[in-house]
């Protein structure tokens, strides 16, 4: 049957039915991972013994006649910043490199409540810093259309796994585009929900104020299927939105009456494949019965230098804590505390993480705070109300998720 080709939604229904085991489904999956990704490089760990003992415990429940959750008899795969108890947690970083995690994230928790069937962890860029999975501190991912391309990042371990059918769907987060770029490189769907609206709990901080969880997958329906398991409130994370799952999937496919707003001057110099594509997908759009209407988010041109001032100030807070006394490595060089910490940090942290942490710490540094990150925090200020603005002239914004498709392993 191929079962390494069927989306989440069709596995579940199959092993609903009956027609399939666990073992029959989790078989190929680890036969590819086994074949594959020795080139590619997508699992930083699978979790085989683990996977086959709840596929048996699902199987068991289902001759018994129990009700199955949404999600039974479908594999997943998690990023390695997100913790399931039990299992190594290393967020692509040596400094972590033998944490083992005492709780699961809540949403790692809900999708084994849901009977999905966990595989492994996949590679990122460290502490989800970076656009490549390149900043790995233990190997390199390729894409799997073109070995010497990157998937992306930092969700790049969880978009090349799904997208070279490893598996069905896998969970990246995203401070500042990192499931939807690798999603992007590598041919698939990928979904950046609202701030909140799946717990962080159980996510290892980079930016928090910017940090969402979401699924990667082939099809809108698996998307769905994963979300409508992992939103919710969390009584672990105040940030998490108070409303409980709900449907997240219309099934008409008609757009009239819906608008669709286009910041068409803000894209002017997109590069001509991408403004192809992106045009040619406004054309559907309005074949379907949607109206374009233009909308003003020049301001975007800020977005970046604000977001490197406000994702690396929480970040050297956020590491902070990785100090080799507590958590993370401690150096065998170290002679007195404050070689603990400086050593420790100098040979855990990689270089991209050694930069934003330095950056992050200048930016709230004394006579820096106000000229930087108070200025980016008011900027940011001004962001949320151009978007307030522009969605009162449309349902939807659409732009490219990418202004380029992937590019060459050490092009950047």
């Amino acid at each position: 049957m191929n079962l390494h080709n069927k989306t989440a939604e069709e596995l579940h229904q199959l092993y609903k039915e009956g027609k399939v085991s666990s073992k029959e489904i989790l078989d190929p999956l680890f036969k590819r991972i086994e074949s594959m990704d020795p080139k590619m490089g997508s699992f930083l760990r699978t979790s085989k013994k683990r996977a086959y003992e709840q596929g048996e415990k699902l199987d068991l429940k289902r001759k018994n006649g129990e009700t199955l959750g949404p999600l039974a008899g479908v594999p997943f795969a998690v990023k390695d910043n997100l913790h399931i108890k039990g299992e190594i947690s290393t967020a692509g970083s040596k400094i972590l490199n033998n944490y083992r995690a005492p709780f699961s994230a809540t949403s790692c928790r809900k999708l084994e409540a849901a009977d999905a069937l966990f595989i492994g962890k996949t590679n990122c860029d460290e502490f989800a810093m970076g656009s490549s999975t390149e900043n790995s501190g233990f190997q390199l991912t390729r894409n799997p259309w073109d070995l010497n391309l990157v998937p992306g990042g930092s969700s790049g371990g969880s978009a090349a796994a799904v997208a070279a059918r490893l598996v069905p769907f896998a969970l990246g987060s995203d401070t500042g585009g990192s499931i939807r770029q690798p999603a992007s490189f590598c041919g698939i769907l990928g979904l950046k929900p609202t701030y909140g609206r799946i717990s962080r709990f159980g996510l290892v901080a980079y930016g928090s104020s910017l940090d969402v969880v979401g699924p990667m997958a082939r099809s809108v329906h698996d998307l769905q299927m994963a979300m409508e398991v992992m939103a919710g409130p969390c009584p672990h994370d105040s940030t998490s939105l108070p409303q409980k799952g709900a449907s997240f999937l219309q099934k008409s496919l008609s757009l009239e009456g819906v608008r669709i707003g286009v910041p068409w001057h803000f894209l002017e110099n997109l590069a001509p494949q991408a403004k192809a594509l992106f045009e040619k997908t406004i054309k559907d759009l309005t074949a379907r019965g949607a109206e374009i209407v233009e909308v003003d988010l020049d301001l975007l041109r800020y977005s970046l230098p604000v977001y490197y001032i406000l994702a690396t100030a929480e970040a050297s807070t956020n590491l902070a804590r990785f100090d080799g006394i507590r958590l993370g490595h401690r150096s065998p060089k170290a002679k007195n505390l404050n070689e603990i910490y400086t050593l420790s940090r100098d040979e855990g942290f990689g270089n991209e993480v050694k930069r934003r942490i330095l950056l992050g710490t200048f930016v709230l540094s004394s006579g820096f705070q106000e000229a930087y990150y108070q200025k980016g925090q008011k900027v940011r200020t001004l962001l949320i109300e151009m978007y307030k603005k522009a969605f009162e002239a449309c349902d939807f914004i659409a732009t490219p998720t990418t202004p380029f498709s992937a590019f060459p392993i050490g092009a950047k």
